[in-house]
């Protein structure tokens, strides 16, 4: 592998590619966070993502909007939410 993102403390359930930037990553995981890290210091060490947002249950899916990049979609429990 180029790179290990280890912060996760349960399964990851989704992971998506930035639409506007070729470093940006999230991922989505049991562990209810939703997760963006910034691989540009590639091939040093990521260590730590650059935001973090944790829901109120394990999320099952994500999805970066390609209309408004600024806009993340994810899904857990009955719940959609636009972060």
């Amino acid at each position: 592998p180029v790179v290990t993102l280890t912060n996760h403390f349960g399964a990851v359930n989704s992971i998506q590619w930035a639409p506007h930037s070729s470093c940006h990553i999230c991922s989505a995981a049991e562990d209810s966070q939703a997760l963006i890290w910034d691989l540009s210091a590639l091939p040093m060490p990521i260590e730590d993502p650059i935001l973090a947002y944790t829901a109120e249950a394990p999320i099952n899916m994500l999805q970066w909007s390609c209309l408004q990049p600024d806009w993340i979609g994810i899904s857990y429990g009955k719940k959609v939410q636009i972060l």
